[in-house]
């Protein structure tokens, strides 16, 4: 094995032991990592020699090829804490990423599916046969109701449904764990699941996961429910490109804040670790703030 490929094989340890990252996050940074070392490799450099004019002219090189600002900045990210790490573990004499400046972001607003639009494909997915209707609106009415991420929708245990649980023990980023309350619709359709999953199952058949593949023990993939979201999305009348997992997310988000939840208990909700992160939900809760003003400052009122 190569030097390279040593200590690229240690970073990638590193976020495992001390991060705890999925191997989703692993996977997406060695691929970043790779992308990067082929294209110094064009100019006479590898991985860990990069020096900073190679980084700026990588950099360029995305935004030529119509890359997003964002997705700059994750490559970006990756780089500098592979460096740093690198410069930690006395690989290079400095980090050359320390003088590059990332991409400017806006903040993007996320999309919001409306609480009409999530009824339409719970009925939708209720009108299909079962046991496959029963599954998709438990995953849908979860989902909503916990905001959790599908990574931990598919890493559920079949232990964490069991006895009518009034919560989830939901395992997040960096194996942290969290409570989050369940919905009475969402106990229901989680109930109702149970008595069909054993149908999911080959005969003799055990899986310890909540939703396990059909006729085999593995869970069912984040593609997957991603591709049954739209589906019944399609079917529901509701554009399939509005509908994702993570709009369901922030659906969850959005719709407590407009019914009046404190951002602190959303923000344990749905695991951030930075409140900042859950301030992008806020821009909802700006009409109902005017109406609080409004109805209920001395002031508020209009005179005469």
């Amino acid at each position: 094995m190569s030097a390279l490929a040593a200590h690229l094989d240690a970073f990638i340890e590193m976020l495992t032991v001390e991060r705890g990252a999925s191997p989703h996050t692993r996977a997406a940074y060695r691929r970043d990592l790779d992308d990067f070392a082929a294209f110094a490799a064009t100019r006479g450099q590898s991985l860990d020699g990069g020096d900073a004019a190679v980084l700026r002219a990588y950099l360029a090189s995305l935004s030529r090829a119509g890359f997003s600002p964002r997705t700059t900045a994750r490559r970006l990210s990756a780089l500098r804490q592979y460096f740093r790490f690198a410069y930690a573990e006395g690989w290079r004499p400095d980090d050359p990423t320390g003088a590059l400046d990332g991409p400017r972001l806006g903040q993007p607003l996320p999309k919001v599916l409306d609480a009409t639009d999530i009824t339409a494909m719970l009925v939708a997915a209720a009108a299909r046969p079962a046991p496959h209707g029963v599954r998709l609106v438990a995953i849908i009415e979860i989902l909503y109701a916990s905001g959790m991420r599908v990574s931990e929708l598919v890493g559920l245990p079949l232990g964490a449904a069991t006895r009518d649980p009034q919560t989830l023990i939901i395992r997040g980023k960096g194996a942290k764990e969290r409570m989050v309350p369940l919905t009475d619709a969402a106990r229901d359709a989680l109930k109702r699941y149970l008595e069909v999953r054993p149908r999911f199952l080959a005969e003799g058949q055990t899986s310890r996961f909540l939703f396990p593949v059909p006729g085999k023990p593995a869970p069912l993939s984040r593609v997957r429910i991603g591709q049954l979201l739209k589906a019944v999305a399609a079917a529901a009348g509701v554009d399939p490109a509005t509908v994702s997992p993570h709009v369901l997310r922030h659906a969850f988000a959005t719709h407590l804040l407009e019914g009046g939840a404190d951002l602190r208990s959303v923000q344990q909700m749905l695991g951030h670790a930075d409140i900042a992160t859950t301030q992008i939900y806020t821009h909802v809760a700006v009409p109902r703030l005017k109406s609080l003003v409004a109805n209920h400052h001395p002031l508020g009122r209009r005179r005469g």
